[in-house]
């Protein structure tokens, strides 16, 4: 039995060590927009703080809290956990865009891939949980392989011709 075809990731909640250090990451320097911010929480069964942003005034597409979190370290590589989030941009010139915002802080860039399917790059936030920031191409244009199943290609991604 397969999932619904509409089936689709709502919002991430992501564990941060602080609140105003992201909010000037994802809001400051991406542009996220702020729905709903929240400090020291104990009508919720716990204490911290609590950030909700969003791309277009939809209720969250990221949520960060302090609950368990605050004042600590990033998770270390050689462990299980989330490998990365990705931000899909509706256009290339908008992914243009939002790596302009980056050069702007001199944010690294870790790595710059043409998926075939997609371009992207990949960035680390302030707390070291990797994003991948990307757009896709249109399906019509996805490599295939000669029973049509996708195939992803791996080449370096042209970031001159990506902000021309």
């Amino acid at each position: 039995m397969s999932i619904a075809p509409g089936t689709r990731i709502g919002h991430v909640h992501l564990r941060t060590a602080d609140i105003d250090r992201v909010r000037d990451f994802y809001v400051g320097v991406l542009g996220f927009d702020v729905m709903a911010e929240f400090r020291d929480m104990p009508g919720w069964g716990t204490t911290g703080d609590v950030l909700f942003i969003s791309a277009g005034g939809y209720h969250h597409h990221l949520a960060f809290n302090t609950w368990k979190s605050a004042g600590g370290d990033p998770q270390p590589d050689g462990v299980t956990g989330l490998h990365h989030v990705a931000i899909l941009y509706p256009t290339r010139a908008d992914l243009a865009d939002a790596i302009r915002r980056l050069q702007k802080v001199d944010w690294p860039l870790r790595q710059l891939t043409d998926h075939g399917t997609h371009e992207a790059i990949y960035i680390s936030d302030p707390d070291g949980n990797d994003l991948e920031l990307y757009w896709d191409r249109p399906q019509s244009e996805w490599p295939r392989d000669e029973q049509g199943n996708v195939e992803f290609v791996g080449g370096e991604l042209d970031l001159e011709d990506l902000l021309a």
